[in-house]
């Protein structure tokens, strides 16, 4: 009776071989298991950070609009008609300048919706820890007391480090420029009728975001 008994549990028990193949299969599908979670994490990660890039790129490209759109022009207040756009190509790529008076500062605002009036200002450099992106620069000043020229200038702030490229143009009713100088115009053209902005940003994986908007500066009609 004992030998019988040995030989069948023997028949059900598993050989070296069978458990190292058992094994083997369950590693495969272990490493088959990790690589989709790591492609799902890293998918999850690259969406999160183009979203972030896009919304970074639109509030800046909003910022922008909004503070174009109150440059100042009025007769009935004394103001400071300024607008002046430098187009510039750096490796082939736009980086313009623009510097512009206007009643809609993003960074400060009065409580009925306009503050005093601002010079405003952007501008890029080169990032030095990354070739090819460049730092877009803001710089915001009283237009009314002088603060902001001379020695009284206030250091810019950096508000992207991943700046591809910025192009603005202005359009007078007729053409498209490429820059603009408001203190060289006549009364009654100083102000552009449109700007339109181009902004390219990188992400850190993937093709740069590219923004653009088409913004209608009102008070150029009170010079008309």
């Amino acid at each position: 009776m004992t030998p019988k008994c040995h030989r069948i549990r023997a028949a059900r028990g598993f050989t070296l071989l069978e458990l190292m193949l058992a094994v083997a299969i369950l590693g495969m599908i272990l490493v088959m298991l990790a690589g989709s979670f790591h492609a799902v994490a890293a998918s999850k990660i690259h969406g999160e950070n183009r979203l972030a890039i896009d919304q970074t790129g639109r509030a800046i490209l909003g910022q922008m609009a909004d503070e174009i759109r109150g440059i100042v022009q009025t007769p009935l207040i004394s103001s400071r008609v300024l607008l002046i756009g430098r187009g510039h190509m750096e490796n082939g790529v736009p980086l313009d300048a623009i510097s512009f008076s206007t009643l809609d500062p993003g960074h400060r605002r009065a409580l009925e919706g306009f503050g005093a009036e601002d010079t405003v200002s952007y501008s890029t450099l080169p990032n030095p820890n990354h070739p090819g992106w460049n730092l877009l620069l803001r710089s915001q000043s009283s237009s009314l007391l002088g603060i902001g020229s001379g020695g009284n200038t206030n250091a810019p702030v950096i508000i992207a480090d991943n700046l591809v490229s910025l192009h603005f143009r202005y359009f007078d009713g007729n053409i498209w420029s490429e820059s603009w100088n408001s203190p060289s115009l006549p009364p009654g053209g100083s102000l552009p009728i449109e700007v339109s902005i181009d902004l390219v940003i990188a992400a850190p994986a993937g093709a740069p975001l590219a923004l653009s908007t088409m913004v209608m500066v009102p008070m150029a009609f009170a010079e008309w």
